[in-house]
């Protein structure tokens, strides 16, 4: 297998107990100065025009009463489709019971049944394919996300995302290595998310053990937000806000947790009083008067769903173009919350999507730059660096930026 380090390292290594973050302050890495590196090499296969559908599976446990097929779906699933959509899906043979097609919402369903929604298959909406991969060996590999591509599945997006391009490529490992590394995984697995509309680094696992070693510190950075401990990794992003800063560096430690909203079943995460500790870090890089605007580093200490959006928002300086968060931390949605009826569904049977913005909708300006770990395998100290889109860059980035495009 061969290795590829996109640095190189100082002579004083940190020894397995130092912490990413003191490593980072020590310096004891490369600097931020360094001329970022670029792609070890890209992949990805387009995407078809329609995905190949989904199926649902449930075991039918009897409660007392009789229930119906249509009962169970529209009670259990009502997030998914209103009455009229599951009658038509129903009818529509879309599911089946022990295997049979049927076509009667009706019908009586008895203990231990296998139900199976099968989801047609749809047109996904745009997406990149491609991926860069910045680092890589046996146990990791980091890859530039662009903006719109999601990390996992989930709503409309099942098959145009990253986890589907790692599961296409045909990942060569040699014999000698998986002999000896018996929790080798087909393919390497995401082991945190980015939002859709968020691009940068985003660190992958290639075996089990990595993968743990590396879920842990993202859980351990979560989970001690707010507290003087030690860390095993620290992440920096880029943002693009509106309004001017007035300081330099702000700490925000507003929680985040969920709140109702519109269109989204689950709930939204926000700004919340009952949420859970959150911790970012902002360091002011450049003030942008005329357009009223400032660009900014942020080191954040928890991992929140949309935390860099949420605090920003938060502290009265949303993200230019962010079409969900508002000052506050809250949802721009004004209209009165309303009440989902059984008149509109899509042609597949589910809720319309919802006119009021949602958080996979993109547009707002937020990358994922640079980050510093301690290995999960050889504790070695390691820095990755993702290049800035230009709207991102300080004028003198842009400037350097461009003597080397001049050659």
């Amino acid at each position: 297998m061969q290795f590829y380090p996109l640095l190189l390292y100082s002579p004083q290594v940190p020894d397995s107990m130092t912490t990413a973050a003191a490593a980072a302050a020590a310096g004891e890495i490369p600097t931020e100065e360094a001329r970022p590196p670029r792609a070890l090499y890209s992949f990805g296969r387009p995407w078809p025009e329609f995905n190949e559908g989904i199926s649902y599976t449930d075991t039918f446990r009897c409660a007392g009463a009789t229930t119906t097929l249509i009962e169970f779906y529209s009670t259990n699933y009502k997030s998914s489709a209103p009455l009229p959509g599951w009658i038509q899906r129903i009818r529509n043979g879309q599911i089946t019971v022990n295997g049979e097609v049927t076509t009667d919402p009706d019908m009586a369903l008895r203990e231990g049944s296998k139900l199976v929604y099968h989801r047609l298959p749809w047109q996904e909406p745009f997406a990149p394919h491609l991926l860069d991969v910045l680092y890589e060996d046996n146990d990791m590999i980091a890859l530039n996300k662009p903006s719109g591509l999601q990390v996992l599945p989930k709503g409309l997006f099942q098959q145009r995302t990253v986890l589907a391009q790692l599961q296409l490529k045909d990942w060569k490992m040699p014999s000698s290595f998986c002999s000896k590394q018996k929790d080798v995984q087909s393919h390497p697995v995401p082991v945190h998310r980015l939002g859709r509309g968020t691009s940068g680094l985003l660190l992958c696992a290639k075996t089990k053990l990595a993968k743990a070693r590396l879920a842990a510190y993202f859980a351990e950075g979560a989970t001690n937000a707010g507290k003087n401990r030690s860390r095993k990794i620290s992440k920096f992003y880029r943002a693009l806000v509106t309004g001017i800063l007035q300081n330099d560096e702000v700490t925000i430690t507003q929680p985040i947790g969920l709140v109702r909203y519109p269109g989204v079943a689950e709930g939204l995460y926000a700004a919340c009083s009952s949420g859970k500790p959150s911790m970012s870090k902002v360091c002011v890089l450049e003030r942008f008067e005329l357009h009223n605007q400032t660009l900014v580093q942020v080191e954040i200490h928890s991992g929140r769903p949309h935390q860099i959006r949420i605090h920003l928002a938060y502290i009265g300086h949303p993200l230019v173009d962010d079409p969900l968060y508002g000052i506050g931390g809250q949802p721009n949605f004004d209209a009165p919350e309303f009440s989902r009826t059984d008149e509109s569904f899509a042609y597949d049977g589910g809720y319309e999507r919802p006119l009021q913005p949602v958080p996979g909708d993109c547009g707002y300006y937020l990358h994922a730059h640079w980050l510093v770990l301690c290995h999960p395998i050889t504790n070695e100290m390691i820095k990755v660096t993702a290049p800035l889109p230009q709207i991102l860059q300080t004028r003198e980035e842009q400037q350097d930026t461009a003597k080397q495009l001049g050659g």
